[in-house]
C-alpha cells in the first residue's frame, strides 16, 4: 500500500490523539467522513495501525522504578533464543524486549514499583531462566524524552 499525504496526516493525527472521532478527523483533513473512515479502516487492515491504547502515567499506578537491563545468554541456538523470548514476553514487569547485536543479546525495559520489586524480579524470574549468563542493569534517573509518535 502506497501512502499519500492524507494517509500520513491521518496517521499523525491518530498518533497524537487516537480518541478523535471520524468526524473530527474529517474536519482536520478537509475531507468528508466516509472517505476518512475508509482510509482509517484500510490503514488498520494493512497493518499501519497496530492498535489503539491509553498511555497511563506509571507513577500514578505505583511503577516508579524504570531500568534498562541487558542480558547475555550462554548459548545462541535458535530454539534457546525463542525460549528466552517467550519467557520474558510473559513477565508483566518487561515493557519491551529487543534482540540486539553487540556484547549483550537482549535489552529489556523493566518497570516496577521500587528497588525491592526489581530485586525480586531479577532473582526470582529473570536470573532463573535457563541459558541466562549475565544481567546488567541501568536505572533511569529522569525521563528526558519518551516519544511514542513517529514523525511522518
Amino acid at each position: 500500500m502506497q501512502l499519500d499525504k492524507t494517509d500520513l496526516r491521518l496517521l499523525t493525527l491518530l498518533q497524537h490523539d487516537a480518541r478523535l472521532s471520524n468526524k473530527e478527523l474529517a474536519d482536520k483533513l478537509g475531507k468528508s467522513v466516509t472517505p476518512v473512515l475508509l482510509r482509517r479502516k484500510k490503514l488498520e487492515e494493512s497493518g499501519y495501525i497496530k492498535k489503539y491504547m491509553a498511555i497511563v502515567d506509571r507513577h500514578l499506578i505505583n511503577r516508579s522504578l524504570m531500568a534498562f537491563t541487558s542480558v547475555q545468554l550462554k548459548e545462541h541456538a535458535e530454539e534457546l533464543l525463542h525460549a528466552f523470548q517467550q519467557s520474558v514476553s510473559r513477565f508483566e514487569e518487561v515493557m519491551s524486549c529487543h534482540h540486539m547485536t553487540g556484547t549483550y543479546d537482549y535489552h529489556l525495559k523493566i518497570v516496577v514499583a521500587d528497588m525491592n520489586a526489581y530485586h525480586k524480579f531479577i532473582t526470582e524470574k529473570l536470573a532463573k531462566l535457563p541459558n541466562v549468563l549475565t544481567v546488567q542493569s541501568s536505572f533511569v534517573m529522569a525521563e528526558v524524552k519518551d516519544e511514542l509518535a513517529y514523525t511522518l
